[in-house]
């Protein structure tokens, strides 16, 4: 098993982003959401998420914005590269966590309860939830992981506060849901780390984002809180992916890193 830890990375190449100057864009991206998100619903007059308005105004119309507002940043800061692309590989058995994710996925959808939504229910749906995947990772996997390489951390220390502030900001949904919303913060810090494997394995920030975004499509689609229908009993499916890859990471912790090339200076032994 490897043990050895990787270096810190050099300098990423770009604009300088602080710390703190990190927190304030995390916090002007969950205003869009979260304020953004009821103001929005008011002008429409929809907040029933059982109806393609309602997941327009509720759902599509401020993550969208969210959406764009991560991704004007990436450019403003001209991470497009650091971003969007992944150098730090991982040994080739972690693909297990994306192709575990998405068994998860395609057990969890109600296909025969969104069928009866109609197409452009679903179709709505769809997007909204690829401007969840493709925003948060966008921001947390993409633009939160390089603000953490480009303070020198080591890649475990990255993997480690990039997956617990993600955790964190989801605490602001305590605002709707009150104290559910610690649970689900630890969840979410757990999903993270599976979102930022998939990114290091697959090389870049795509396949998490559209995992991410599926994920939480399977996740509404199977429960009563966005079909108006009892839960379905395969919504239970992406739930056990968390303890199912926790177990498997846990054992296999120290094979995740790829052994470090042997160092030509050294001597040779004999």
């Amino acid at each position: 098993m490897n043990t050895q830890k990787h270096e810190a990375a050099p300098r990423i190449s770009g604009r300088h982003l602080s710390y703190l100057a990190f927190a304030v864009v995390v916090i002007a991206y969950l205003v869009i959401i979260q304020f953004g998100g009821r103001l929005i619903a008011g002008w429409g007059d929809e907040d029933n998420t059982l109806t393609t308005r309602g997941v327009i105004f509720t759902m599509a119309i401020p993550l969208g914005l969210a959406l764009i507002f991560t991704y004007g940043v990436i450019t403003a800061l001209g991470w497009w590269r650091p971003v969007i692309k992944d150098d730090r590989p991982v040994n080739r058995w972690v693909w297990v966590v994306p192709i575990i994710l998405l068994v998860g996925i395609l057990l969890g959808i109600d296909y025969s309860a969104l069928a009866e939504k109609g197409w452009i229910f679903i179709l709505v749906v769809l997007i909204a939830t690829q401007f969840v995947g493709w925003g948060e990772e966008g921001m947390f996997r993409g633009i939160g992981v390089t603000v953490l390489r480009n303070h020198g951390l080591r890649e475990g220390q990255v993997a480690l506060w990039s997956s617990l502030i993600f955790g964190a900001v989801h605490l602001t949904n305590a605002f709707g849901s009150g104290a559910s919303a610690i649970p689900q913060a630890i969840l979410v810090s757990f999903a993270g780390y599976f979102f930022y494997l998939t990114r290091r394995v697959s090389g870049s920030n795509v396949l998490n984002s559209v995992l991410h975004g599926l994920f939480d499509f399977a996740l509404l689609s199977g429960s009563a809180i966005l079909l108006d229908q009892q839960s379905y009993v395969g919504a239970i499916a992406p739930i056990l992916v968390y303890p199912i890859l926790a177990i498997i990471l846990l054992v296999k912790r120290r094979a995740i890193e790829p052994s470090q090339p042997a160092d030509d200076s050294a001597p040779s032994r004999t």
